[in-house]
């Protein structure tokens, strides 16, 4: 059995930054990174967007190069899957049978893509995005596809969307609800963003529900909605959210139901077990105390940094303002702060003009913005989530007062 002082389990942005952060901060003892992926380390992110459109080599995603964890002494062990934790024993074991021992261990093992339930979910050419090999499986059947049906109106299946768009493929989105974005952003981008994606030539079906997938040979042909028409595919893409993979933490003993429980430090319950990243339930300062899961590169890299520093007893609580971003044709979204439970939204700018922020209050106080085409207002903007700021809503209105003269 080997041991490492640090174990981390999980090699996507969260693992991948943790180690880089402990030798970063002068931590010289062992530390393993166990992925079940077969590759180095990367960035998932421009899976859908860059590396879908066939943009971006797969060299560009990754986070270091194969000689930076050989120098550091960052032991990788890439295509292991972590099936149980022990904590008492302090080992966990790996799906092959073989067992790792550690003195901290870090869970940064993300998400697993949510499938179709449905008959004909398991389909030849029915495929979720998510990690490289499933990106490469779309794109070796690209050649052979005219229409693709997408499955979900968020930001993996807008980006999604766009790219196939971009690529000259008929495009039909499915979703569910009765606007795009529903979850994670106010109607006036919902609205916008439909209207782009119309424009582009994309088929979206608002309210629709899928009943089953239709086949021929095992392969797709169709997606049937509840309404009982059969929306012909060559392929589907499934982009209907994660669920955290925290299965052997929870069967540990680890506090948890969507994802396992952490606190400011992101200590879960179990002693010397930490998680970070999408699987890391915390209560968040700009969710009103809320336990939220934050599925982003800026959770995941600020979390990293707090167990790494917690680790080594120089513990500084989780307090990161959450960022987000999504590319779509040449539309730039970047979202600060987080717009749970809003009361006013402020339209700044011009939708027309594929140009505005969205500006999110509660109780007059500025809590989040949503920016498309204005990098000036979502960096400025920042700092009124900070502040506090209570601004009269019209002033936030005017375009041409620079966000942070509003605090003067």
């Amino acid at each position: 059995m080997t041991h490492y002082d640090i174990l981390i389990v999980g090699s996507g942005h969260a693992g991948a930054q943790s180690a880089i952060q402990l030798r970063q901060l002068g931590f010289e003892g062992t530390i393993a990174m166990v992925g079940d992926e077969p590759e180095l380390p990367y960035e998932r992110p421009p899976l859908s967007k860059d590396y879908l459109a066939g943009e971006k080599p797969f060299e560009r995603l990754l986070i270091r190069p194969a000689a930076f964890w050989a120098e550091r002494e960052i032991v990788l062990h890439p295509g292991t899957r972590i099936v149980a934790v022990d904590p008492s024993a302090r080992t966990v074991r790996t799906a092959a049978g073989a067992t790792f021992s550690y003195g901290s261990l870090i869970w940064a093992t993300g998400g697993t893509p949510r499938r179709l339930s449905c008959a004909g979910g398991d389909l030849a050419g029915v495929h979720v995005v998510r990690c490289r090999a499933e990106v490469d499986a779309i794109r070796a059947e690209l050649e052979g596809v005219r229409r693709v049906v997408v499955i979900g109106g968020g930001y993996i299946g807008l980006e999604s969307a766009a790219v196939l768009r971009k690529l000259g493929k008929d495009v039909v989105l499915i979703e569910a609800l009765d606007r795009l974005l529903a979850r994670v952003a106010g109607p006036e981008i919902s609205h916008f963003y439909e209207a782009e994606h119309r424009g582009q030539g994309v088929d979206i079906r608002l309210g629709a529900a899928v009943l089953s997938i239709d086949g021929q040979s095992g392969r797709v042909r169709g997606v049937v909605l509840q309404s009982g028409e059969t929306v012909a595919a060559d392929m589907v893409i499934v982009g209907i959210g994660i669920e955290a993979a925290v299965a052997p933490l929870l069967a540990a003993g680890a506090e948890g139901a969507n994802g396992v429980d952490v606190d400011s430090l992101c200590r879960t319950s179990l002693p010397d077990i930490y998680a970070i990243g999408d699987c890391a339930a915390h209560e968040n300062g700009f969710a009103g105390g809320l336990r939220i899961r934050l599925e982003s590169v800026q959770n995941a890299h600020d979390q990293a940094a707090v167990a790494a520093k917690a680790i080594l007893g120089q513990p500084e609580p989780y307090s990161s303002v959450p960022w987000f971003w999504s590319n779509q044709y040449d539309l730039k979204l970047q979202t600060v702060g987080l717009s749970i439970g809003y009361d006013q939204a402020i339209v700044r700018g011009s939708p027309a003009e594929r140009s505005f922020s969205l500006l999110y209050l509660l109780e007059g106080r500025v809590i989040a913005l949503d920016c498309v085409n204005t990098v000036r207002d979502y960096v400025q903007g920042r700092k009124l989530i900070l502040d506090r700021a209570i601004i009269d809503p019209a002033r936030l209105a005017d375009a041409t007062v620079p966000l942070k003269e509003m605090l003067a």
